[in-house]
């Protein structure tokens, strides 16, 4: 196991977080944010989530009942890269290495961070960035990427860990679901599964 103590940043709900900036109304109201033509939904409030409206939807497919309880935007690309800028401004004050993956994930080393620290320093990045963009993010750290991405996953599934989970805690990864790992999209999932792999830990013992 290497050394390297990774760490991915990962912006909740980006867009629609970009937006409730501009209007707090909207904190705990289903909102989304809309492709360039208004016809896809391509971000989600946890309030939609929960809803069961999934990403990609098409938004004139959703019952009425449905759509007239969502508050609606379209994409606003500028925006949301400034905020992203922002965001990236301030990870370069906790890490001598970042990598920028998407407008709303970085990686970070924080391989300089004492591993009994990972967490109380991980906590004070999101606390950083909220208090200067007011932008929610969670934090998963490990080893490397793929592990960091599915100790993500548990910082936003897993409220106990309030946004921050750390490998070294003893997290157990083998019960969640194959798909969680970072690279397995939707046909890797559906060819595991047909061999009876639905979880995490079935699928460490053919990696031997």
């Amino acid at each position: 196991m290497s050394d390297k103590k990774i760490a991915i940043v990962d912006c909740n709900n980006f867009y629609v977080s970009c937006e409730r900036l501009f209007n707090p109304k909207l904190k705990n109201k289903p909102t989304v944010v809309l492709s360039n033509n208004d016809g896809c939904i391509i971000a989600r409030s946890q309030e939609i989530k929960d809803m069961g409206v999934k990403m990609g939807q098409t938004l004139f497919k959703l019952d009425d009942s449905v759509k007239n309880t969502m508050h609606k935007f379209s994409s606003n690309y500028v925006l949301y890269g400034d905020i992203s800028d922002r965001i990236s401004n301030i990870l370069k004050r906790f890490s001598p290495q970042i990598e920028i993956y998407s407008i709303d994930e970085s990686f970070l080393d924080l391989s300089h961070i004492p591993q009994n620290e990972l967490v109380e320093f991980s906590t004070m990045i999101k606390d950083e960035i909220f208090r200067l963009t007011g932008i929610p993010v969670s934090i998963g750290i490990a080893p490397n990427k793929t592990l960091a991405k599915l100790m993500n996953v548990i910082s936003k599934k897993q409220s106990k860990y309030n946004g921050v989970c750390s490998y070294w805690d003893g997290i157990n990864t083998d019960d969640m679901n194959i798909d969680d790992v970072w690279g397995i999209g939707y046909k890797w999932k559906k060819k595991l599964n047909s061999i009876g792999i639905d979880y995490v830990g079935q699928f460490k013992k053919i990696q031997g």
